[in-house]
């Protein structure tokens, strides 16, 4: 029997760490350091009732593989659990590189405490991970709030026991057992399951979030405004059903081998003054530079217009920068866009992912055909808020034209920020199960699914090879990124030292395997 009084906690998160081989040389200045939500969120919950928590953030302390082994003993857990999240839609299995690795160095150091992984590529893909990953103890195939507290209720986490907890898989010997799924918090429990975020956790050097920081648009591109950064949810989830992304796989609800997020789209939400009271801590923290992770945050009005005009009333400094997350075809309202912008929400990431109508229809775009997306964008530019394009080369369908017209709109579009993805079947999203069918050529390592990698490898098109659609993508960051309008309009918006920075960033060459660079 396990002694549960010799244990300093009940669960240790540990957030590992995959930025270099993710992002290589951007990860030294230019991309992000986020707040671990979920490793928040989920000790949080367990705090609320009465389990004892602490969260090693490996990723934002910068920590060594000795140092982080070290962190972990001091809090003596009876679980660790590894959250393999991100704020990427990609994040979760990219982000599988640094985790794994720490977890077999942990094993090979004969950490004896059991470890468990969470996170979007586990949700996808549970009994693979665990045959794959031998180190890997215990995975959770959706959220885990109900299954994590129900596993920390044991007293041994012995096999009869695990056989017991529904939402996990486990490693019995040679074999692997997957259990009936568990569900998700539903809707009426948010506020009370999921009840905020262990902010307090959170490591810093001289003050709170200070060693996080934002994107390096979101802050202006300066960056003096990088930190203190903080991201939170005010809703989970997506109504959505796009074939290229894989978010709903948090609100799985089946134990399949294989999970496909577009079966599982739902989204829940925090009351209004619930979050506005994480709002009210981060502020308080001295937090201004913040992100709502929401896929859809403004969507549904009758829980978005509530929260920002309470938002409002906290900005009248106007001193908040925040961005979101929107769907093009949900924000035409001027009204509406005037609001947010008093919010605080100063910049919207907007998916406009494709210039070709009929290509964004194939990966099931809904309703898009029928948006003006150069009106949106106008009104959203009125409304004093910037703009982060997103776009997708390699979608089904694609050739080089339709690539062509994606970059054209873009340019025609100039907005502030411009962001380009190669499309990519990530494990949990219906391109995957496609690729999987069609026999397609998929990434060898988890970093292959990472857009800034060495080791990505985008999908093929009928008429365009991964390295064609690659090749096309970083040739084009470069070229919007050095175009006279776009860097004008920074100009006029920032000033000249946002440009000077745009440029310096422009200078940072990926080198990419499949076009023959040497590592």
């Amino acid at each position: 029997m396990l002694n549960i009084k010799s244990f300093s906690t009940d669960v240790c998160f540990l957030v590992a760490s995959s930025i270099k081989k993710s992002y290589q040389k951007l990860s030294e200045n230019y991309a992000a350091i986020e707040t671990p939500t979920w490793a928040l969120l989920l000790a949080q919950s367990c705090r609320a009732v009465n389990f004892k928590v602490s969260i090693v953030d490996a990723n934002a302390e910068k920590l060594s593989h000795d140092e982080t082994l070290k962190k972990i003993k001091n809090c003596n857990p009876r679980l660790l659990c590894l959250v393999v999240y991100g704020q990427n839609v990609n994040a979760g299995t990219t982000n599988m590189s640094g985790a794994v690795e720490i977890t077999n160095f942990l094993k090979n150091n004969n950490v004896s405490y059991p470890i468990a992984f969470i996170g979007s590529h586990v949700q996808a893909l549970p009994k693979e991970t665990l045959e794959k990953e031998k180190n890997i103890d215990i995975v959770f195939t959706n959220e885990g709030v109900y299954a994590l507290r129900n596993l920390l209720k044991l007293d041994n986490f012995n096999v009869s026991n695990l056989k017991k907890i529904k939402g996990i898989g486990f490693r019995n010997s040679n074999n692997i057992n997957i259990n009936l799924s568990e569900k998700v918090v539903p809707n009426e429990r948010m506020d009370i399951d999921l009840p905020g975020y262990a902010w307090d956790l959170l490591p810093y050097k001289k003050k709170p979030f200070d060693l996080y920081r934002s994107p390096m648009w979101h802050a202006e591109y300066d960056s003096a405004k990088r930190s203190p950064y903080a991201s939170l949810h005010t809703s989970l989830g997506c109504v959505f059903k796009c074939d290229f992304c894989m978010i709903n796989l948090i609100n799985r609800n089946d134990s399949n081998e294989i999970g496909v997020a577009s079966n599982y789209s739902n989204m829940r939400f925090w009351s209004t003054d619930f979050i506005i009271k994480e709002f009210d801590k981060l502020i308080k923290m001295g937090v201004e530079t913040i992100r709502i992770v929401d896929e859809m945050f403004l969507l549904n009005p009758k829980y978005y217009v509530p929260l920002c005009k309470k938002l409002a009333e906290r900005n009248k400094n106007d001193k908040l920068r925040m961005w979101s997350y929107s769907r093009i075809d949900t924000v035409k309202r001027p009204d509406i866009l005037k609001l947010v912008r008093k919010a605080g929400i100063k910049w919207l990431a907007v998916g406009i992912e494709s210039g070709d109508k009929s290509i964004r229809l194939e990966v099931a775009k809904g309703k898009f055909e029928d948006v003006d997306v150069k009106e949106v964008i106008k009104r959203i530019h009125e409304a004093d808020i910037n703009v982060m394009g997103n776009y997708i080369f390699g979608l089904p369908g694609d050739t080089k034209e339709t690539m062509r017209k994606t970059f054209d709109l873009s340019k025609e579009l100039c907005t502030a920020g411009w962001n380009t993805y190669t499309a990519m079947a990530l494990p949990g999203s219906q391109l995957y199960k496609n690729a999987l069918d069609s026999n397609y050529k998929l990434p060898e390592s988890y970093e292959g699914y990472s857009w800034h990698s060495y080791e990505t490898q985008p999908l093929s098109t009928d008429s365009l090879k991964p390295e064609e659609i690659l090749k096309y993508r970083d040739e084009k960051f470069k070229e919007y990124h050095n175009y006279k309008p776009f860097l004008d309009k920074i100009e006029k918006i920032f000033g000249k030292k946002a440009v000077t920075n745009i440029k310096d960033m422009t200078k940072v060459n990926l080198k990419r395997k499949i076009l023959g660079d040497k590592e």
